[in-house]
This record gives C-alpha cells, structure tokens and sequence, in this order.
C-alpha cells in the first residue's frame, strides 16, 4: 500500500501547509513523529506561523541542491510523477493512522505536562516548608535573644541592688562603730546621794515612770510615715539610719543625708544630739519626727 508523504499526511490531519512545512524543515525532514513533536511543542508560539526566510538547505545545514533549487512547477510534476495514487480506503487508512499517532502524541503530552505541573507543586511545597521552617527558627532566634537580654537585666539590677545593700551595710557598721565608741567613751555622772526620805508615806512624791522603749512615727517628706519602736536608751542616730534603709528611694540612686526635726516644740537635731540617747532627748515614750533633705555645707 502506497504511503502518503510527510508533508501530505500532516495536512491531512488539519495541521496548516505552512505550519506543516515550517516543522519538517526545522526538525531536518526526520518524519512525521518529530514534525509532529515540534508542531505540539510550539503550537502556542506567537511566530508559529511565519514563514522560514532562509532556504531548506541553510536550515539544515547545508547548500541547496540543484533539485531544491527548481521552481515551484518542476518540482510540483517531478512529485506528480513520483507520487503514487491512492486508492480512498488507503488513504482513510493512513489518515486513521495519522489520527491516532496525534492522539498519543497528545496523551504523551498531557502526561508531561502533568508530571511536570506535579513537580512544580511538589517544589512550591518544598520551598514553602522551607520558608515556614526559616521564618520559626528566625521567630525562636528572636525569642531566645529576647530571654538572654532580661535575665541580663534582672541580673544587673540584682547587682545592682546587692551593691546598694553591700553599702549600706557598711555605712551601718560604720555608724555604729562610730557611735558605740562614742558612747564608751562618755563618762557617766557622778551618783549623787539621795537626800532624807521622809518617813511618812503620805509625804512621799510620786515616782516618775521609766520607759525602756520608744515609739517614734516619723514623716518623710513624700507624705508617707514610717513607724518603729526602739529602746529608749538608743542614740538617735539609729532612728536616722532606720530613716535612711526605709525612706522607699530607687536602688542605685544617690542616698541625699537627712535632718531629723521634731514637730512641737520646732527644733532641728545637730550631729551632736544624734549621739544623744532617745530618753534624754525627750523622745519617750513617743515622738513625731519630721525629715528634711540636709543641705550640703
């Protein structure tokens, strides 16, 4: 049976002459399968359908032959001539062939494209666990950096704070190092003796109570009162030092020194009396001290 030829059997299946013609000279007349593969592979081409500018024999490489070189109607009859006649059963046959070898050529290509639109799915996949594992790692980084900077914070204000108590620690030992030798080192007043005791228990003056402890309220100058209790024979310097721990200020600023004043009758206590002891100052057995910032001399 007489088979038709490549050019003819593409035309046959609906594919333009020039489209068909385009496609065998670019895949070098290998047949109709690679023509067929060209025409499905660049079917959406914008230029698909212009002509070739450059002769056969360039495109393949070659110089044209004596036989491309003839016109449109030697070549038609020498084709005529050459050509077989089919028969119409024949050429329903080859054309049923045609069909079916574009069919699944088509199916082949449908299945690649599907792989294809697979992989890509499967990469867009990829690339967006490995952007969402990116952007977490970035997230905990960012979290753990946030950690690691306050528990630098909290441990420098505990630092901070420890140096605070460490100075005030000394400043108490210093105090009352200071004021305990002061305090030895006073002597006591001579004892006098008592005078006659009258007899009669109706003559007998009343006795003056002794307290052996003070209760002081002292007013800071925010407002806020602190209230302690101390022995009425304590200097008053430890009522200025329990003033100094308690008066609520910022760890770590500077401690201004305060003056101790009593509310009625109007005094301000010198250095002097803060060696002095509470019940001799006339504190017990309680008192109402006012705090003022102590200007610097």
């Amino acid at each position: 049976m007489a088979e038709l030829t490549a050019l003819e059997s593409l035309i046959e299946m609906g594919f333009p002459r020039g489209r068909a013609e385009k496609a065998l000279a670019l895949t070098g007349n290998q047949g109709i399968e690679a023509a067929m593969d060209w025409l499905m592979e660049h079917e959406d081409d914008p230029d698909v359908d212009e002509p070739l500018e450059t002769p056969l024999g360039h495109i393949l490489g070659r110089e044209p032959t004596s036989s491309e070189q003839v016109g449109p109607e030697g070549s038609g009859s020498a084709a005529e001539e050459s050509k077989p006649i089919l028969t119409e059963e024949e050429r329903q046959e080859q054309t049923k062939r045609m069909l079916e070898l574009v069919a699944q050529k088509q199916r082949e290509r449908e299945e690649r494209e599907e792989r294809e639109a697979l992989e890509r799915e499967k990469q867009r996949r990829r690339q967006g666990q490995e952007l969402s594992a990116a952007r977490q790692k970035l997230q905990e980084d960012e979290m753990r950096r946030a950690a690691e900077e306050r528990r630098r914070e909290k441990a420098e204000e505990l630092a901070a704070r420890q140096r605070v108590r460490e100075k005030i620690e000394r400043d108490k030992a210093e105090r009352a190092k200071k004021y305990g030798s002061s305090v030895g080192s006073r002597s006591s007043p001579p004892a006098t003796d008592p005078g006659p005791v009258p007899s009669s228990p109706s003559q007998e003056p009343p006795t003056k109570r002794e307290y052996d402890q003070c209760r002081i309220q002292v007013r800071l100058p925010d407002g806020t009162s602190l209230t302690q209790t101390f022995r009425a024979r304590e200097q008053l310097a430890a009522v200025r030092l329990y003033v100094e721990l308690h008066r609520g200020e910022e760890p770590g600023q500077d401690q201004d020194p305060v003056q101790l004043l009593s509310g009625f009758p109007r005094r301000a206590f010198s250095e002097a009396d803060m060696e002095r002891p509470l019940q001799e100052l006339g504190l017990v057995p309680s008192a109402v001290l006012i705090v003022a910032k102590k200007c610097p001399s």
